[in-house]
């Protein structure tokens, strides 16, 4: 019984011997009681020991990292004394903010730095003096070499989402930036899978770090119910739309590969009678909120997002999950899958994949050990039956006695003026059906199935969104609206992936990632799809690219 007691007030934050303004700030969140990494990580990291989380997003981890590094630091001064290092603007903002809302109390400053804003304003704040920075290797590295950012007084570092940034080509970048801090700080590490490399770099630049692993590898949930439609390129949004129809959705998240496309994507869906918005990063963080709340409080039934705006996003409510299109990594789908069927509910979770990517399709099935049922997109027949059921549903409540008298009585004149009493109903269900003009059925072409003799190699093919396969069609010009298409010097050959060439070119070229379309990887050339927004501020970093230690081109295609 004392052992059982002692263990429950170890799990309230009044328990972790946090300063009390700490403790009052996250009790002003509605915060009492740690998450398992919480509990875990905040005790090690007060005492300043090294440490190594192993969570997915969404387990408290901001809070385990951010909490003993706001209780060990004295703020005011003058020099930057905890380094933040994520992989994204959106994370480093999400990240700056809590920690900015922790530390309301003590009056710590943080400052988030990120590609696409100016040098000026982060350097002015900087000069200004800063506690806490968290950003972006890319732009950190920017500011060390302009003098703007001194990291010998650093005491703490926290690489947050270590795999993303190994993913983004990034490691180089990390290992630069954490020479410039003293050898004596305090390191911690947090990532949803550990694989080689970042065990090399916990191995090189750790001292003894204690391990959590919270929750273990969590795969699909078992009440997900997860089907996939075949469908050609060309009819994406319709068999969406059609799906849309008959599903019975109480709330959507569609995932879409770019930020143009969420944004395209949502107004195409809210054109055809089915209203939308779109979560990405072009939105500022007020924004961002403000269309959360609505999803969060019904007023928004569909959210179209990436994969990068969606992190963070924690609400148990979510009926459907939408794979508009297929992710590059079968870990990504799991994430996506995860954001419905939570909280011992059931949900449904549909991809669209277009015939060659169904091998993509059979990596997934292996990596998450579950069979994802294909079934048949729905017809013109099914979806007119499925109204008209609907609409026989919503008559009959209101075909019992005495519902409907103002409207008796006004069918009652309507028959002394003249008119049939059937065609009164027909007209009167006419008027109540007019909302389906809005939503056509769109025709879908027949899918022509991938031929066998097409063995898969593991990697995307053309079909669709970013692809690593050789394509016998290319053309030197980009088929997406707004798109410029550029050509790499390098490719298969050089063992060139996907997340080589998202990750260098946010990186030097200052863009975001999630910006980027279709990639193309062929035996020495890669073609990769840009907003046309931002090709002149890519080509004029060529000869700057770097992937590893090979230097390389950018030009038009």
């Amino acid at each position: 019984m004392i052992n059982e007691l002692k263990i429950n007030e170890l799990n309230e934050f009044t328990q972790l011997n946090l300063h009390p303004q700490l403790v009052q700030a996250v009790t002003d969140f509605g915060y009492t009681t740690p998450t398992p990494i919480q509990s875990a990580v905040i005790p090690v990291m007060l005492t300043g020991q090294d440490v190594i989380g192993q969570a997915q997003t969404g387990t408290g981890k901001t809070a385990a990292f951010s909490l003993p590094i706001l209780h060990n630091l004295a703020a005011g001064q003058g020099h930057v004394q905890c380094l933040v290092l994520t992989p994204t603007r959106e994370l480093a903002i999400q990240v700056a903010n809590a920690m900015y809302d922790y530390g309301r109390y003590s009056g710590v400053r943080v400052l988030p730095v990120y590609g696409g804003q100016p040098y000026s304003r982060q350097i002015g704040r900087l000069k200004k003096g800063i506690d806490v920075v968290v950003g972006t290797p890319g732009r950190l590295l920017d500011l060390i070499r302009q003098k703007a950012l001194d990291l010998k007084n650093v005491s703490t570092v926290v690489l947050d989402e270590a795999d993303e940034m190994l993913s983004m080509g990034f490691i180089e970048d990390i290992e630069s930036i954490l020479n410039e801090t003293s050898t004596d700080r305090q390191t911690a590490l947090f990532s949803a899978t550990l694989p080689p490399e970042i065990r090399h770099l916990a191995n090189r630049y750790m001292r003894e770090p204690h391990s959590f692993t919270i929750g273990g590898k969590k795969l699909t949930v078992a009440g997900v119910e997860q089907r996939y439609y075949l469908v050609n390129e060309a009819d994406r949004l319709a068999a969406l739309t059609r799906l849309f129809e008959i599903e019975p959705i109480t709330s959507a998240l569609i995932f879409a590969r770019t930020r143009i496309g969420t944004s395209e994507l949502a107004n195409e869906l809210t054109v055809r009678g089915f209203p939308a918005e779109a979560l990405n990063g072009d939105m500022s963080q007020d924004a961002r909120e403000r269309v959360l709340n609505r999803f969060r409080h019904n007023q928004l039934k569909v959210l179209v997002a990436t994969d990068v705006a969606a992190r963070g996003l924690d609400i148990d409510d979510i009926s459907h999950v939408f794979n508009y299109d297929l992710p590059d990594d079968p870990e990504l789908y799991v994430h996506r899958v995860g954001r419905t069927g939570r909280a011992g509910k059931t949900g449904i979770a549909i991809s669209l994949l277009t015939p060659r990517e169904q091998g993509y399709l059979s990596k997934i099935e292996g990596f998450t050990k579950q069979k994802i049922t294909r079934a048949p997109l729905p017809t013109v027949e099914d979806i007119q039956a499925y109204r008209e059921a609907q609409l026989r549903e919503r008559m009959s409540v209101w075909l019992q006695p005495g519902d409907c008298q103002q409207e008796y009585e006004l069918v009652l004149r309507l028959t002394k003026d003249g008119y049939n009493p059937m065609e009164i109903a027909a007209a009167a269900l006419k008027l109540v059906r007019a909302d389906e003009k809005q939503r056509p059925i769109a025709p879908l072409s027949e899918v022509q199935e991938w031929s066998s003799k097409a063995k898969f190699n593991g990697k995307r093919s053309n079909g669709n969104g970013r692809s690593n396969s050789n394509s016998n069609n290319r053309s030197t010009d980009s088929h997406e609206k707004g798109m410029v298409r550029l050509s790499l010097s390098t490719g298969k050959a050089d063992g060139i992936r996907v997340n080589h060439v998202v990750g260098t070119l946010a990186h030097y070229a200052n863009i975001p990632g999630d910006s980027i379309g279709k990639i193309l990887i062929d035996k020495q050339h890669t073609f990769v799809d840009v907003p046309e927004k931002f090709v002149g501020q890519v080509l004029a970093k060529t000869g700057a690219y770097r992937i590893g230690k090979q230097t390389i081109t950018v030009k038009r295609a």
